[in-house]
C-alpha cells in the first residue's frame, strides 16, 4: 500500500478533528450560556406554573382545566428557554425546523382529532367565562338538569328523572344555554278555562288572592292573570306568579299547589271550569235556530198523525 495515500488519510482526519476541536472551544462559552439558560427557565417553568395553578384554582371552578391551562404554561415557557439556548448555540436552521414540525404535526393532530379538540377549547373556554357552576339547573337542546360535573371534554348532567348524561362540551358552548339557577328566581305559568258565562275580571280576581296567600310566591305585586284567548268551550286564562329558585319550594310542588287553589278559588267564587261541550246552534246569521227546527219538526208529524187518524175514520 502507498504510504503517501495513508499520510493524506490521516491528516485529513487531523484537520477536520482540529476544525472540530477549534469550533467547540469557541462554542464552549455559548454552549455553557445555554446550558445555563436551559436549567433558569426550567426552574422558571417550574415556579410559574405552580403559581400560574394556584391562581387558576381560586378563579376557576373546574380543577382539570386549571391544571390543564397550567401545564400549557408552563411547556410554553420551557419552549421559549429551548428555544434561546438553541439561538446561542447557533442553530437558527434548527429552531426554524422545529417550528414547522411542531406547526405540521399540530394541523395534522387537528384534523384527526377534531371532536375532541373541539370539546377540550370548548371546555376550557366554558371554564373561564363560567355560563354555569356546579348545582346550577341548566338546559340545552335536549339536555335538562342539574349540572354535577364539569371535565375538559364533556360535562355531566343529572336529569330531573335521575339519570346521569355525559354532554360533549361543544353542545353546551354552540347552542342557547338557559342557565335557571343564576337570577335565582323563576316565574311559573299555569293555564286554566273559565266559561263564557262567567266573568274573567272576577276569576282573575279571585285567582290573585288565592295564589297570592300561598307562602312561596315572591313578589306579590307582579302576579297577574291574563285573558289569553277564546277557545271551543272556555275562555282560556294564564296566571303568571314567581318563586325563590332553587327554593324550599320545588318547581313541581309549587306548581301543583297553584293549580289546587286555583281550583278551590274558581269553585268558591262560584266559577265553571267548563269541560268540551258542543252546541249546535243554526240561528246565526238569519239562520233557523236548532230549537225550531226540533218543534216545525214536531209540529209537523202530529199534523201528518191527525191526517192519517181522520182519513182512518173515514
Amino acid at each position: 500500500m502507498d504510504l503517501s495515500i495513508l499520510d493524506k488519510f490521516w491528516q485529513l482526519i487531523d484537520e477536520k478533528l482540529q476544525g472540530w476541536l477549534e469550533a467547540g472551544i469557541k462554542l464552549l462559552p455559548n454552549f455553557i450560556v445555554a446550558i445555563l439558560l436551559a436549567m433558569f427557565f426550567g426552574l422558571l417553568a417550574k415556579y410559574v406554573g405552580r403559581g400560574v395553578r394556584k391562581v387558576l384554582h381560586k378563579g376557576l371552578e373546574s380543577k382539570q382545566i386549571a391544571d390543564l391551562l397550567a401545564s400549557i404554561i408552563k411547556v410554553l415557557v420551557l419552549l421559549t428557554g429551548l428555544f434561546i439556548a438553541l439561538e446561542f448555540l447557533g442553530l437558527t436552521g434548527t429552531v426554524t425546523s422545529l417550528l414547522a414540525g411542531a406547526g405540521i404535526i399540530g394541523l395534522a393532530l387537528g384534523f384527526a382529532f377534531q371532536d375532541m379538540a373541539e370539546n377540550l377549547i370548548a371546555g376550557i373556554a366554558m371554564g373561564i367565562r363560567k355560563p354555569f357552576q356546579l348545582g346550577d339547573v341548566v338546559e340545552a337542546e335536549n339536555v335538562f338538569g342539574t349540572v354535577i360535573t364539569i371535565n375538559l371534554r364533556n360535562t355531566l348532567v343529572e336529569t330531573f328523572f335521575g339519570q346521569i348524561e355525559v354532554v360533549p362540551n361543544k353542545i353546551l358552548f354552540r347552542n342557547v344555554l338557559t342557565n335557571y339557577t343564576t337570577t335565582g328566581v323563576r316565574r311559573i305559568e299555569v293555564p286554566v278555562g273559565i266559561s263564557y258565562a262567567d266573568d274573567p275580571e272576577k276569576a282573575a280576581g279571585a285567582i290573585e288572592e288565592a295564589i297570592n296567600a300561598c307562602d312561596f310566591v315572591i313578589k306579590k305585586e307582579e302576579t297577574a292573570v291574563f285573558a289569553k284567548e277564546f277557545a271551543d268551550s272556555s275562555i282560556n286564562l294564564v296566571v303568571w306568579f314567581w318563586i325563590d329558585y332553587p327554593g324550599e319550594t320545588s318547581f313541581m310542588k309549587a306548581r301543583h299547589i297553584a293549580v289546587v287553589e286555583i281550583k278551590k278559588a274558581l269553585e268558591k267564587a262560584d266559577i265553571l271550569i267548563p269541560f268540551p261541550i258542543r252546541t249546535l246552534d243554526f240561528g246565526a246569521k238569519g239562520g233557523e235556530k236548532l230549537n225550531t227546527m226540533l218543534s216545525e219538526k214536531e209540529s209537523g208529524e202530529k199534523s201528518a198523525e191527525k191526517s192519517s187518524s181522520s182519513e182512518n175514520e173515514k
